[in-house]
């Protein structure tokens, strides 16, 4: 009867140990997919279902397309997380946004972190980025304003308010 309960522990503890080892190559792999860097909207909706199916399910208001124009002049610093739900939700309603508004001269930039929030470039150590997304008005070098995780309106909305405040 004790070989019998040795032989079930025996079993037991290896099928535990493969079911870690499983589960720690398959978050490892999850890790290894996220983006980092620079990345393009294109590469972005296509590489990552989640913000394709954000952007394709989101119809942006009058008054957010409207708000769109308000940015020309300006560069919009989008730093998100691959990996982050906040991201997955926000950064593709600023991308539809623009897409329907038909304003082309609009300067977006998209910088993918780690979940470290960190970038090949240093760009989010450069900006001090703490939350994802963060979306940061710029003119030239200079930051005018930030918009963090989730607006108050709408992420079109919230920039148009800053650039309001510059150009009262």
């Amino acid at each position: 009867m004790q070989k019998l309960y040795s032989m079930f522990g025996v079993v037991l503890l290896l099928t535990t140990a493969m079911s870690a080892c499983s589960f720690s190559h398959a978050s490892h792999q999850q890790k290894t997919n996220d983006a980092t860097g620079e990345i393009s909207q294109q590469q972005l909706l296509s590489h990552y279902p989640a913000f394709k199916d954000s952007y394709n399910a989101y119809t942006p208001s009058d008054s957010e397309v409207s708000a769109i124009a308000s940015l020309q002049g300006y560069t919009v610093l989008v730093l998100f997380g691959s990996w982050c739900h906040d991201s997955e939700r926000e950064v593709p309603r600023l991308l539809k946004t623009l897409d329907t508004s038909g304003q082309d001269n609009i300067d977006i930039q998209l910088i993918a972190v780690n979940r470290q929030k960190r970038d090949p470039q240093g760009i989010a150590l450069s900006h001090e980025l703490k939350y994802t997304p963060t979306f940061i008005l710029m003119q030239g070098n200079k930051e005018l304003g930030r918009v963090i995780e989730k607006p108050s309106r709408t992420i079109a909305e919230d920039l148009q308010a800053l650039t309001e405040l510059l150009n009262p």
